[in-house]
Parts: C-alpha cells; structure tokens; sequence
C-alpha cells in the first residue's frame, strides 16, 4: 500500500473541509448530487469519444497503482548481473543456459536466452528496446486517459455553472433564493478543479513516475545483458549499472559489489 496516495486522498479531503468551515460555511454547503453527476459523470463519458470501451474501463485497474508501492529490485539485480557475468567469464557463455528457466524476471529470461544462442548484440539491443517501448506504449494509454480526465473536469465544472446559472436567471422574481442558487452554481466548478487539482491530475503524475521506474529497471537489464554479450569485466558491468541508481543508493550496495 502507497501510503503516500492515501495521505493526498485523505489529506486534500482534510483540507478543503477545513477550509469551508472556517470560513463560515458548512459540509453540507459543497455537496450537491445534480453537480457531481454534471462534473464526474460529464467529464468520466466523454472518455469514450477519446478511446475504446475496454480501455476507459481498464482506466480504473491503472489507477490503482497509485495505491500499490513497487520494488523493481534495482539493488537484486545489479548483484544477480554481476554473478551471471562472473559465471560466464569463468565457465563461458553457454554455461549460462542453465538456471534460465529458474529466472523471474521474463525480460531478463529473454534477453539472456538470446545471448546463449549467439544472437548479435545490436540484434539484442533492438529486440529489447522495442519490447520496452512496446511496454511504455501501453501504460501510456491508461495514463493518458486519467490525463485527459484531468483535463475535462475543470471544463464540466464550468459548464454545471452555467446550467446553474441559467436556472437562477430563470427565476429572478424569487429574491431569497438568488444567493443559495448562485451558491450550487459555483459547487460544479469547485468538483472540476478538485477533478483536475486534486484528484487525477497528481494520480496522472504518479503513474508516469512509475512507469518511468519501470523503464530504468528495464534499462538496466538491457545494459547488463549486453555487458555479458560483450565480455566485459564484472567489475566494468557493477560500474554501468551502478550509475543508475541514485547516490544514497548507490554508496549502500556499492561496497558489495565492487568488492575485489
């Protein structure tokens, strides 16, 4: 569980209560269901001019990662590449082809079986960078959805404000209710900046850090198996792969595995 997601959701929540009632107003004030069905409804169905039925629907799965941690085993993986070199420097290439299936991590897998029969590392190189864009192009599509959800809440809030207003310009003879209308009005365009603001906007920008997360570890792999390709020094490959990780990170494992 990300309890960071949970500190914004619990905490924005928090916060704009707590600015209404200290401001003289009451919950009770900001919550209107016809403004909710206008902002949310309104901006969640236009999603479907933008994509297919099944990925607005499968939208919802992508953002529950905002509520999951992942560990894409950065400091694992440097310390398993440095071993797999060492082993295939010491007992050759083909040594490697054993405990293959053993592995995980199936990008790895990949790219290892393609170094033990033989395959040119500029052929490796492409088949993996397409498989990682390939990956990329995909989260890109749940992202960009939550994205453009963002992006249409701010303007349905604004168009509940105008139906609001038409209905209270409708109804001028009614002095009392001027104030109170003008009030419900307004709520829909508070739901579209909590929309844009608040709620899938941020959700938008913790995805994409995920996935660039996911990227990096990808990367690594890919760098570490065409080091083993190549030949270099094991020492040579726990240098490259180190350089992705950040420099706290970094000091911690890298006593381990530059170790002579």
């Amino acid at each position: 569980m990300d309890i960071a997601s949970l500190i914004a959701i619990v905490g924005g929540i928090g916060v704009i209560f707590l600015g209404v009632l200290t401001s003289g107003g009451s919950i009770g004030g900001i919550i209107d269901i016809p403004s909710i069905f206008v902002t949310v409804g309104g901006s969640f169905f236009s999603l479907f001019l933008c994509d297919s039925l099944k990925n607005v629907l499968g939208m919802f799965k992508v953002m529950g990662r905002c509520f999951k941690t992942f560990d894409y085993g950065e400091k694992n993986l440097i310390q398993n590449m440095v071993a797999l070199s060492e082993k295939a420097r010491r007992e050759g290439i083909l040594a490697l082809e054993e405990g293959l299936d053993d592995l995980d991590d199936a990008f790895l897998k990949s790219g290892l079986r393609m170094v033990v029969d033989g395959t040119d590392g500029n052929v490796i190189r492409s088949i993996l960078e397409n498989e990682m864009n390939q990956m990329e192009a995909r989260h890109m599509v749940g992202i960009n959805l939550v994205t453009q959800w963002a992006g249409f809440g701010p303007g349905f809030g604004m168009l509940g404000t105008v139906i609001g207003l038409i209905g209270m310009l409708n109804n001028l003879e009614d002095k009392s209710s001027l104030g109170p209308n003008m009030a419900v009005a307004l709520v829909t365009t508070l739901y579209g900046s909590m929309l844009a603001n608040w709620l899938f906007g941020p959700m938008a920008q913790k995805l994409i850090s995920q996935n660039s997360a996911e990227l990096r570890s990808r990367e690594m792999v890919l760098e570490g198996v065409l080091s083993i390709q190549a030949g270099d020094n094991p020492r040579i490959l726990a240098m490259k792969l180190l350089t992705y990780l950040d420099p706290k990170t970094r000091k911690v494992i890298e006593a381990d595995v530059l170790k002579d």
